[in-house]
């Protein structure tokens, strides 16, 4: 798997504070990085899911697919925005 480019990622907008309000999430790797350094928080059920999938994904085990819902459901749990971006 590629996780550098978006084939198998749909993208999607994380709104978060500070000065980018707007984060938009393209590929895996860009999710791995939102969720290691651009998270609010570092705890949550969701959150550990999501980084664990995250790393599934970029190993080819599990669907890219599966990963961006589990950082859509992490966003959730921490307060965080989504929007869906159409192409």
């Amino acid at each position: 798997m590629k996780w550098c480019t978006s084939g198998e990622f749909a993208p999607l907008m994380l709104v978060v504070s500070g000065p980018e309000k707007y984060k938009l999430v393209a590929t895996l790797g860009q999710a791995a990085e939102m969720l290691t350094v651009g998270w609010p928080t570092d705890d949550g059920e969701e959150y550990l899911v999501a980084i664990m999938a995250c790393r599934d994904a970029i190993h080819g085990e599990i669907p890219a697919e599966d990963a961006r819902a589990a950082l859509i459901r992490a966003a959730d749990e921490a307060g965080i925005s989504v929007i869906t971006v159409v192409h």
